[in-house]
């Protein structure tokens, strides 16, 4: 049973008419980790672009941006500092999208370069833009390529890494499938490295990870290791998309179904896709203590967050920013975005809408979480 799965798995990414193809850092620069490699860079053109002439579409997620920009400045390893990040992303984002710019172009393809932040994407006008972006360039036969906007993320509004990015960008465009591309052949039961660690072909769900040692940090050029691979098939996999894991050499036939890396089987879809983001893109800026009448109403009822059942205010926000909710003993049961800056929500806690528009006008008698910009985790 579990192979006839996995051969559904794998040719349901082979058979897929929009593919997002995650690329990292250490797979596209040289050994030294300061520039592109363009013979492995071609090399996924070369793969992307068939698939692409063939009718079908592909979404690219490259990462590389930073590492690209060390060289010309002069550094060594990936910056830890935001402002240095910010500067090898900026000056290594251009040579990025060029080199990709000139090796499509040899098969006659168009790219469009679409960079993206967290809050891009979890605001819900932003949002609907983000997908009619990405929708109507591959209507036009372009092949978008999607990288985090580095050069002006602030550590409060970034994704952490293009795995999950690339995640949430399968599930932002409903992807067939998922790949992701990285410097090892798959998951693996144990350190690669160790004698006897065995390739794991297939995950059914996620409790088969329990027994897997999947920690690890990045390479020396790339943010994600291992676990940010595993927590990205999580997310597409919540989002009902397939995914496979493998190393850039076998692109080729990971997208043909051949029985390459570790494939990911989907499972049912828990969200809507824009609260999906939400949950996985954000990180929160503060939090609100409920009371146990106001966590009921958020939790089991689908209800909106009134100011009533709110007993604390932590942190500092402003209006529009995620925030965590949390019972009185701390539990995070949901996130979302405040109506309130964390200045202004103090005097209304505890107080009904109509009382507080009575006294203080029409404009606070409204939700403080609107139940559509919140999800329950």
């Amino acid at each position: 049973m579990t192979s006839e799965l996995e051969a559904e798995v794998r040719g349901a990414v082979a058979a897929g008419h929009r593919i997002v193809v995650k690329v990292g850092s250490s797979s596209l620069t040289s050994v030294a980790g300061g520039q592109l490699d363009p013979e492995a860079l071609s090399a996924l053109v070369d793969v992307l672009a068939a698939r692409r002439l063939a009718g079908q579409q592909v979404v690219l997620v490259s990462s590389g941006a930073i590492a690209a920009g060390m060289g010309p400045l002069g550094l060594i390893r990936r910056p830890r500092d935001l402002a240095t990040q910010q500067a090898a992303a900026s000056v290594g984002q251009g040579a990025l999208v060029a080199a990709y710019q000139q090796r499509f172009a040899t098969h006659d393809l168009t790219v469009g370069q679409v960079l993206l932040t967290a809050d891009d994407v979890t605001r819900r006008t932003h949002y609907i833009n983000a997908r009619r972006t990405l929708e109507r360039l591959l209507e036009l036969g372009i092949v978008p390529i999607v990288n985090e906007n580095d050069t002006v993320a602030t550590h409060e509004i970034k994704f952490g890494d293009n795995d999950r990015l690339a995640a949430l960008v399968a599930d932002l465009v409903g992807a067939d499938g998922l790949v992701l591309l990285t410097d090892v052949d798959g998951l693996y039961d144990g350190p690669p490295s160790e004698p006897g660690a065995q390739r794991v072909r297939f995950v059914g769900s996620p409790q088969e990870l329990a027994a897997i040692d999947i920690g690890g940090t990045g390479s020396a050029v790339g943010s994600g290791g291992m676990v940010t691979k595993v927590e990205a098939a999580g997310i597409a996999g919540a989002a009902g998309v397939p995914t496979v894991l493998t190393r850039l050499q076998d692109a080729k036939r990971a997208l043909s179904g051949h029985h390459v890396g570790t494939a990911f089987a989907p499972s049912a879809a828990t969200h809507a896709s824009r609260k999906r983001w939400l949950a996985h893109a954000t990180t929160a800026r503060g939090q609100l203590v409920l009371d146990d009448g106001a966590v009921a109403a958020v939790t089991e009822r689908k209800k909106s967050l009134l100011p009533a059942g709110i007993t604390e205010v932590c942190g500092r926000f402003a209006e529009g920013d995620p925030v965590d909710l949390v019972t009185i003993s701390g539990q995070i049961v949901a996130r979302g975005l405040v109506n309130f800056s964390s200045t202004e929500l103090p005097r209304l806690l505890g107080r009904s809408t109509r009382e507080l528009a009575r006294e203080l006008g029409p404009h606070y008698e409204r939700e403080v979480v609107h139940r559509d910009d919140l999800v329950v985790l």
